[in-house]
């Protein structure tokens, strides 16, 4: 059995990919040993000194350490590899008896009253001066999905970076115009470009005020979208073909091609269709 890490936005905290499935849906989140009684693999990983939290999804597994703990990854990595192994091996259950993990639509009130807060306090005055709103559709998952007018969605790197600093149950930060279902972004490939996009690619176009969506991945095509400075840009492809191309395939080698939905010319997309390959 092979298992995949990837690191996260939080130093403190790495996701564990065994390349099955760990939740049928929904997430549970475990904030102490106390609480661990509900999973056998959460109880587990807690007996790892320094962990502090873990949350299982439907095919990941993310460990965070204390902030005292935060130096010893290197000790707790093999250590909670170990154990995931073992457990899945083993073929023990996820979830024990009588046990129910949060569905995937549900939303905890008080995350959403902290998700709301933050934009308030924070996110709303700071793209004010650029005559910017965003709204908050939906929580789910994890997954905060937000309205944002275009004059600020080079912002929306940097909003998912606080989001997820400030309020450690979200995970991702998602323009509502993706909310349609896209298994692609849940396989590893999308993943991949996920964190490309997040933490190499938008970082470097936010300064030209755009930004860059990844749609789907199907089969070996990767589907991007390119949006506030960088829709209607005469170095558009040039960007697609040197940059972001270039990136995604050097990452991940099986990969044919990277096409751009967007229409440069009007601020619709008329030529990308889910059901189209």
């Amino acid at each position: 059995m092979f298992i995949e890490t990837e690191a996260t936005q939080d130093p403190r905290t790495v996701r564990f990919l065994p390349g099955q499935s760990v939740l049928p849906s929904g997430s549970l989140v475990v904030e102490n040993a106390e609480g661990a009684g509900r999973s056998p693999l959460a109880a587990a990983l807690f007996e790892i000194a320094g962990v502090a939290r873990v949350v299982l999804g439907t095919d990941y597994v993310d460990v965070t350490l204390t902030p005292e703990a935060e130096p010893d990854w290197d000790r707790a990595k093999p250590q909670a590899l170990a154990r995931i192994m073992d457990h899945f091996v083993a073929g023990r259950p996820t979830l024990a008896d009588g046990a129910v993990e949060a569905e995937a639509g549900e939303a905890d009130p008080e995350i959403i009253r902290q998700i709301e807060e933050l934009l308030e306090t924070r996110i709303r005055p700071a793209i004010a001066a650029n005559d910017g709103a965003v709204e908050l559709k939906r929580f789910r998952g994890g997954v905060a999905e937000l309205a944002i007018s275009a004059s600020v969605v080079s912002f929306l790197g940097p909003i998912g970076n606080m989001m997820r600093h400030y309020i450690p149950e979200v995970t991702s930060v998602r323009e509502y115009r993706d909310l349609e279902a896209t298994p692609g972004l849940a396989t590893r490939e999308g993943r991949t470009v996920q964190r490309l996009l997040d933490d190499e690619i938008n970082p470097a176009v936010a300064a030209h005020g755009g930004y860059i969506s990844l749609v789907d991945v199907k089969e070996d095509i990767v589907y991007i979208r390119l949006e506030g400075g960088c829709q209607g840009c005469g170095m558009a492809d040039v960007t697609l073909k040197q940059g972001v191309e270039a990136a995604i395939m050097r990452e991940l080698p099986n990969i044919a091609a990277v096409r751009d939905t967007t229409d440069h010319a009007g601020g619709t997309n008329p030529y990308y269709q889910p059901s189209q390959k």
